[in-house]
């Protein structure tokens, strides 16, 4: 079975075309194809198949390497997009897919960038169902009162300033207890930010993830939040793995840019592809 590994900003998938899998993917075939050491290791799946309304180029599905399905991830649908160009499924700059989140409007600006119209975030959603119209909230972990913001785009995204403390916090500890709080039923990510005028430094705990080194939905969720508290867009997001651009409008739609490349095209082994075919 022939795969490509992608990765954007450090944070890396595998890209598989469903027509082209010998089973269905399942959620412990996830875990295992994403396992470091005796798996091939990333951060996730991207799975694309084709659409049968002619509006969308594909639909595209994200997993976790937890096994869980994401409604969207910025960096996974910039690899999924460029993706797509580079293997003929279309050769128009400017097109449609489908995710959980429901319909991205990609634009390739140049061999490894795009710009991905990731749709209107919202301050008010199921995802935090206590919430009210500005989405802020207060919660405790690690031993400390975190004040956040609640931003949805395509997925959940718990926002909190921390200013100069940005580096100096320990994610591996104090982020599980925020992911899974009761104040959010499907789990949430999470990003810690300090905002310098038009510039935020974010760390991103992603959920179904940990500790990662960039997430396109984190910064825009990030972006979003340094808008409402001031800040003049476009916002230059800088993560561990590098920087993202995103643009938010006064109806708070956004725009992420950023890039996204192929690590390396392979053939899973015989071996690998054997314990994948005996699990459910």
């Amino acid at each position: 079975m022939r795969f490509e590994k992608w990765q954007a900003l450090g944070n890396d998938y595998l890209v598989l075309e469903e027509a082209a899998l010998p089973w269905p993917l399942t959620a412990a075939r996830v875990r295992r194809l994403c396992e470091p050491h005796t798996g091939v290791g990333s951060d996730g799946v991207l799975l694309l198949s084709e659409h049968d309304d002619p509006g969308y180029v594909a639909r595209l599905r994200i997993f976790n390497p937890d096994g869980s399905e994401a409604e969207l991830s910025g960096n996974g649908a910039r690899e999924a997009v460029l993706y797509l160009h580079r293997r003929g499924w279309t050769q128009a700059d400017t097109f449609s897919i489908q995710t959980a989140a429901g319909e991205i409007r990609p634009t390739i600006t140049g061999p490894d960038t795009c710009t991905l119209d990731m749709g209107r975030a919202r301050l008010r959603s199921k995802d935090f169902p206590s919430g009210d119209d500005a989405g802020t909230g207060r919660l405790t972990a690690g031993g400390h009162e975190w004040d956040f913001q609640h931003v949805s785009i395509g997925n959940p995204q718990c926002v909190i300033e921390v200013g100069d403390e940005v580096e100096e916090l320990d994610l591996a500890r104090i982020g599980p207890a925020i992911e899974g709080s009761e104040l959010f039923p499907n789990r949430t990510n999470v990003s810690f930010i300090e905002i310098d005028g038009s510039t935020v430094r974010a760390r991103i705990f992603e959920r179904g993830v940990g500790e990662t080194l960039s997430s396109g939905t984190g910064a825009s969720g990030a972006a979003v939040a340094a808008v409402l508290r001031g800040a003049s867009a476009p916002i230059t997001v800088r993560l561990d793995g590098g920087e993202l651009t995103v643009e938010v409008s006064d109806d708070l739609d956004v725009r992420l840019t950023g890039t996204a490349s192929p690590v390396y095209r392979a053939e899973l082994s015989q071996d690998l592809a054997d314990e994948l075919s005996a699990l459910d």
